[in-house]
């Protein structure tokens, strides 16, 4: 039986009606609940669903060249839908039928629709005019089915009443009768029985036309299915396809093949060679009777409608086999190996293999070897064979059939792996085998894992598909050299230099390296079909319905559409070489500019960049985007011309030049304030003092001339600030200054005379004091209580060095190959030699005229202070609260332009490892807490808190190089030595060593009786394991082996520590007391600790007269050599149990068959016997304890699933 080539499957109700759209991928349902589905089977989504219906819809069809649907149901309605995507409704309903619908069927020409019914009569409509306009009477039991002739004026019909008829209406084409309603009086003159196929036993369910000859097929209840011919006079029976054991439901010619395709209710779909009248393939299905197939009119698919829904299939694959070589291609068509070359177009037949495998089947891979010039072929029939045959050198006269010298074999797969030598994957016995030309093993290999498919690996090696992963072997060393984990791999395309290999999947990518250190995978969520790279080492794929590209760091893009899916074979320049289903091949014409524009930005490649810009139209938001990005906000710049988005891109690469010219178009307050924070990250003072002045914030105008020692102009401000009347201002713009006469006057027009009194005092101008304390009508005398101030200190410091005009080096924005080429927002006219400035106005002159001017307007004694050349009056205040508002907008902590932050210690850290103490160690808390779940399943994080910050603490130093600078956070290393930042790792502050040491004190806790300590020390042993990291195979097996260690002992204790409560708590429990003693000389303890068990259990025992068990435990103590001692006790209690040979209590435990130990309720867990694990120790409990928190260590959830230990890391 073979395996359906499933493309679709939904489930639903009863599927009784299928229907293909002749053009779309469109896939019309009715069901048995009423509904009627329209699927798309390529996207395996539900378009719509139409629910007018009342009861069963039996009968579907969609018009061959318009968007019509009809459907029949047992309400005997029939209904007429448009199915356009806005349009989607019921346009009219035929009455007329007196029972049930059971096929409904547009014609191919004329605008009639064709119906049956139980009702025993076939009725023909004209979807014009919405009548009947025939009644085709002659049927004595239900009609199950009619159609029309693809081509000729005629009818089949199929009826309970065990015949098929066929009917001749070509009267009806020329004669159209009355169309008024009601009126069939002359119907007799128009449709004739012409057959009356007579030869079932029981009813008739389905009868159909052949496409080309005149042959019927009908299926019917006797679980026949039989042929019939017809000529102009007479029909008659060819032949009988028998096999179905329940009834045939429906049996359809093959559109393009010689078969039939059946179903029936004996859940089954099969395919008969109609020639031989033989079964060729049988699908089964489990529990679901099959009621009706449909056969795509144009391509290799089929429905089939089940008691459960439906299923679209092909019954052989379609993709050719063919191979690369250069420009030549290799492939088969119609069982012919051809060769195509791609620059001249000569297509050349070479080789027949129609006698290889079965006629039915298509050859599956093909592979070629130029240096012998020969092909390996594999075809997927009689479980799989593989024909090794050399090509003609040229291709004059007869083609010769590969059968007169081919060498054959079975096997799955097969290809070259070398100049003379190829390899044979034997599925079944999961062999390899390694065969010279003359077809001679030459070498088996037994692979490393299920094999399901092998591919072309490089020089003496191969690539070996398994279910969970692909596998990189070496046949010479028979070794595995890599493993990637992908879903099951179908296609291997290599680029030409073999740098590069693509494994392509069902729906994933997965691009590597030669060796496979390093991989991409790329997800698709709809079905990749193939692949070929293109010259510039990006990979071109295609899917059902795009062509895409992908780069090999990941990125991914479509390219164009596709109406129908085809298999690329090469790439070359703007066109895509490729095979179509009918395996013909075709070339399509692509726009490259897009994924060759990235792969410059990624290997920065400038020129080429340029080049691709000024001579391609490349626009759009996802471009730009992705520049963005990529960090090459600077190239997004010359893809905009909007202004608003200019000078984003240009405030966020940095370019003060761009940024500023932008600002002055649209001069709007915010982008003025965005100009000056970026100006003022890089330290260009002057275009934050221009942006100031814009938006008219003087505050920070006046800070920055105090930061810049600016005097001359914080002078002019003061006077500014006067012209405003603002004493907040004033006092500021004084203060600033240092101009003590100033504050005081501002202090004494606001009235705040104590104030200036005292800043008069504190300075020294005793004069300026007396007159303020007359103006406040005091004198001396009044203020006597006033303490005495020293003399003030609050002056501003000198100026140094004056910044004026010298921008600060914050930030040194260096000078990239794009900053000169958009300096002017275009590249037309190339880089040019300027050099990039970082402002625009080197000198200050204007800057400072423009002060002086505004000083000067601001003098003018003609101009009231709210009516100067500042506007204040027009627009002052709104100004003023825009830039208060916008200083509100939080100044983010970035680095501003020029300043490409590297990625910090801390993230490399928690890339580079896969442990949980490393991302701890990064203060990564909720990555580790993750790895932890997933990795050994933890839920309880409480227990482990202390261990989070210590090694937190553990891993950073902090170093203060100044008393007034905040110390500097140093990040400890394990490898300081490492430069490469993928290597780069935080120091281990747990390691196997510091956890043995742990073990140790808790050796010495159970040798000293110290119990309870004991287990607090075995307990903290594994949480600590949990955060050490491992760098080779022998430390994982070391570290697996302390935590079972650990295990083990912190079992034991527990049991002995709930012995001992029992004991004290339950003095009348012997029983249990006994059994926990058993149980815990059961623990893998080391030989002393173990001793201890036993000897312990030899007292419990011997006290409650179990002698003979006291027995079986010393036999045990002298297995482990003790000391003499202890060996004479162990002898007496021996001959103790052998004077009495009985056990006074009965207890649950047998020594003689296996068991583990429940580490909750420590009763013994019997092999064989249900258990579930702690996904951390391995530690077994009783079902029942499933998703409860593990008692041994209190951190995981018993019984989840985890990954386990990371793969080492060196």
């Amino acid at each position: 039986m073979s395996v359906m080539l499933t493309k679709f499957e939904s489930k639903s109700n009863r599927v009784k009606g299928l229907a293909f759209h002749p053009t779309q991928p469109l896939l019309a349902a009715s069901l048995h609940n009423g509904s009627v589905q329209l699927w798309n089977y390529r996207m395996g989504v539900l378009v719509d669903r139409f629910e007018e219906h009342e009861g069963p819809v039996r009968g579907i069809a969609i018009h061959p060249s318009r968007a019509l649907l009809v459907t029949g149901g047992d309400d005997y309605k029939i209904k007429v839908w448009d199915i356009r995507p806005q349009n989607r409704r019921c346009l009219f309903t035929l009455h007329g039928h007196l029972d049930y619908v059971r096929t409904v069927q547009f014609h191919h020409e004329m605008p009639w629709i064709l119906s049956c019914s139980d009702d025993q009569t076939i009725r023909i409509w004209n979807s014009t005019s919405r009548n009947c306009i025939a009644i085709l009477t002659g049927h004595s039991h239900y009609v199950m089915s009619a159609q029309f002739h693809p081509k000729e004026d005629l009818i089949v019909s199929a009826s309970q009443d065990q015949t098929v008829r066929v009917w001749d209406i070509s009267g009806l084409r020329k004669n159209t009768p009355n169309s008024a309603p009601g009126t069939f009086d002359t119907f007799d003159n128009f449709s004739t029985v012409k057959h009356v196929l007579e030869g079932h036993d029981r009813g008739v369910n389905y009868a159909a036309f052949h496409p080309t000859l005149p042959l019927i097929v009908s299926a019917a209840d006797d679980r026949q299915i039989k042929i019939w011919r017809m000529n102009e006079t007479r029909a008659w029976e060819v032949d009988s396809c028998r096999g179905h054991f329940n009834n045939v439901s429906t049996a359809l010619f093959h559109p393009k093949h010689e078969l039939i395709v059946s179903c029936g209710e004996d859940k089954t779909v099969r395919v008969w060679d109609l020639t031989k009248r033989s079964a060729v393939q049988t699908f089964r299905r489990e529990h679901d009777r099959f009621w009706v197939l449909a056969a795509h009119p144009e391509l290799n698919l089929f429905a089939a409608g089940h008691d459960n829904g439906l299923i679209v299939f092909k019954l052989e694959r379609e993709r050719p086999a063919f191979a690369m070589h250069g420009d030549m291609l290799y492939y088969i068509r119609d069982k012919y190996v051809r060769s195509y070359d791609i620059n001249t177009g000569s297509d050349i037949g070479l080789l027949s293999v129609r006698k290889f495998g079965s006629p039915y089947v298509p050859p599956r891979t093909l592979s070629y070897n130029p240096a012998e010039r020969a092909v390996v072929i594999t075809i997927s029939s009689d479980n799989g064979l593989f024909e090794l045959t050399s090509l003609p050198k040229d291709a004059v006269g007869e083609i010769k059939d590969s059968s007169t010298d081919g060498k054959k074999g079975g096997g799955q797969a097969a290809i070259f792996v070398a100049r003379n030598r190829f390899a044979v994957l034997n599925k079944a016995g999961q062999l390899v085998e390694v065969r010279d030309l003359s077809n001679s093993v030459v070498k088996s290999i037994k692979p490393p894992a299920q094999t399901n498919d092998i591919f072309y690996g490089g020089t003496a090696s191969i690539i070996l598909s398994t279910p969970t992963s692909v596998i990189l072997y070496d046949i010479q060393q028979q070794k595995t050299i890599a493993e990637i984990t992908t879903p099951p791999v179908k296609y291997v395309i290599w680029s030409a230099d073999g740098s590069l290999v693509a494994l392509l999947s069902k729906h994933t990518i997965t691009i590597a390296n030669k060796n496979f250190s390093q991989h991409t995978l790329i997800h698709e969520t709809i079905r990749i079909k193939s692949g070929a790279w293109d010259d510039s080492g990006v990979f071109v794929y295609s899917t059902l319905n795009h062509i895409k590209y992908c780069l090999a760091q990941g990125d991914h893009g479509v390219i164009c559409t596709l109406d129908n899916p085809v298999y690329l074979t090469r790439v070359k320049g703007k066109t895509v070489h490729c095979l179509d289903r009918s395996a013909r091949p075709r070339t399509i014409t692509i726009d490259p500019t897009e994924y060759r524009f990235k792969v410059a930005l990624l290997r920065n490649n400038y020129e080429e960049m340029l080049h691709i810009i000024r001579t391609s139209n490349l626009l759009g938001q996802s471009i730009i985007a992705y520049l963005q990005q990529k960090g090459f906000p600077e190239i997004a710049l010359h893809f905009v011309q909007d202004k608003n988005t200019r000078f984003d891109l240009a405030i966020e690469c940095g370019n003060l030049d761009v940024a500023l010219e932008t600002a002055r178009t649209i001069d709007r307050p915010d982008c003025w304030e965005r100009l000056a924070q970026q100006a003022l990250k890089q330290g260009n003072h002057k275009i934050v003092e221009k942006a100031y002045q814009q938006t008219k914030n003087f505050d920070r105008l006046s800070f920055l001339y105090l930061a810049t020692g600016s005097a001359d102009k914080l002078s002019k401000m003061q006077k500014i600030a006067d012209a405003r009347g603002d004493p907040m201002s004033r006092f500021h713009n004084a203060l600033y200054a240092g101009d003590v006469l100033g504050r005081i006057a501002v202090l004494r027009d606001v009235g705040m005379y104590p104030l200036a009194y005292l800043t008069a005092k504190t300075n020294g101008l005793d004069d300026v004091a007396l007159d303020i304390l007359e103006a406040a009508g005091l004198n001396e005398a009044d203020i006597d209580d006033i303490p005495s101030f020293g003399t003030s200190t609050l002056k501003p410091p000198p100026v140094i060095t004056a910044t004026t005009d010298l921008n600060w080096p914050a930030i040194s924005a260096g000078e990239s190959f794009f900053d000169r080429a958009l300096a002017n927002g275009n590249l037309e006219n190339g880089v040019g030699d300027v050099a990039y400035v970082n402002g625009l106005d080197t000198t200050g002159a204007a800057a400072s005229s423009a002060l002086d001017a505004w000083a000067k307007e601001e003098e003018d004694e003609g101009l009231e202070a709210d009516e100067d050349g500042w506007d204040l009056d027009a627009g002052g205040d709104e100004s003023q609260e825009a830039a208060g508002e916008e200083a509100e907008v939080s100044e983010d902590g970035d680095l501003g332009a020029g300043a490409n932050a590297g990625i910090s210690e801390v993230e490399l850290w928690t890339r580079n490892s896969p442990f949980a103490g490393d991302h701890v160690a990064a203060g990564s808390y909720e990555s580790a807490m993750q790895l932890l779940h997933r990795q050994f399943g933890v839920v309880n994080f409480a227990e482990l808190k202390p261990l989070f910050l210590s090694t937190y603490r553990a891993a950073h130093t902090y170093l203060s190089p100044f008393a007034s600078l905040p110390p500097l956070q140093l990040h400890v290393r394990r490898n300081p030595s490492e430069t490469t930042p993928s290597r780069v790792l935080p120091v281990a502050v747990r390691t196997l060593s510091s956890v043995r040491s742990e073990l140790s004190e808790g050796f010495r806790f159970v040798s000293g009786n110290k119990l309870a300590e004991a287990r607090t020390a075995f307990r903290s042993a594994l949480h600590e394991l949990l955060f050490v990291a491992v760098s080779s195979d022998t430390e994982a097996r070391e570290w697996r082996e302390a935590v079972t260690l650990a295990r083990e002992y912190l079992l034991g204790v527990s049991i002995e520590l709930e012995r001992r409560r029992v004991a004290e708590e339950e003095p009348d429990n012997t029983r249990r007391s006994l059994e926990l003693a058993a149980y815990f000389t059961h623990c893998q303890m080391q030989p002393p600790h173990l001793q201890i068990a036993l000897r312990s259990a030899i007292s419990v025992f011997a006290k409650a007269n179990n002698h003979a068990a006291a027995a079986k435990f010393a036999r045990r103590l002298l297995e482990l050599n003790p000391d003499p001692r202890i060996v004479a006790q162990a002898r007496q209690r021996i001959a103790a149990g052998d004077r009495n040979p009985r056990n006074a209590v009965e207890i649950s435990y047998d020594e003689f068959t296996e068991f583990e130990i429940c580490a909750a309720s420590f009763t013994p867990i019997y092999k064989g016997s249900p258990a579930v694990r702690c996904p951390y120790t391995n530690a077994a409990f009783l079902p029942e304890y499933q998703g409860q928190l593990d008692p041994l260590t209190q951190l995981t959830e018993i019984g989840a699933s985890s990954s386990g230990l990371p793969a080492p890391r060196s």
